[in-house]
């Protein structure tokens, strides 16, 4: 069994089918529209053939969560990519493209190396490979010390 998609509500259809094809490789369908009920939406196909559904409707309320805050439910979207430079060269796209990190990069408590993000729309995401300790000059001072 697999995921086979997880469906986002836009208010920035286009801006955010934009990030999810530049910053993480996604393939976007042609554009649904009903003109009945004017939902529009995309689905995004990555490599791993997972699909991220991008939708927009009149009406659908915003969401109040503080996107730094941690709330119960789906929290965030993991993209893993193959290597820790990998992370690295996403972080520091992102990062110039003047998107938010709000953690990392670091090594986590079970084996990888990540960082974490919002999207346009501040859906947090996390950018993650398996950690692999060749690198010590890629963690803080305060992570290299803390997972030697």
């Amino acid at each position: 069994m697999n995921i086979d998609h997880v469906a986002i509500w836009t208010p920035n259809l286009e801006k955010l089918k934009d990030y999810y094809v530049k910053y993480f490789a996604g393939k976007s369908n042609t554009k649904y529209l009903n003109k009945e009920t004017h939902f529009e939406s995309y689905f995004i196909t990555f490599q791993s053939g997972t699909r991220l559904e991008l939708m927009k409707k009149p009406g659908i309320s915003s969401n109040l969560n503080d996107p730094i805050d941690q709330y119960q439910g789906i929290i965030h979207l993991s993209f893993n990519v193959e290597t820790m430079d990998k992370v690295d060269e996403k972080l520091n796209m992102l990062r110039n493209d003047g998107f938010r990190i709000l953690r990392g990069p670091r090594k986590t408590g079970d084996g990888y190396y990540e960082f974490e993000t919002l999207d346009p729309d501040n859906n947090r995401l996390e950018v993650m490979s398996i950690f692999k300790p060749q690198s010590p000059q890629r963690l803080s001072t305060k992570d290299s010390k803390r997972f030697k």
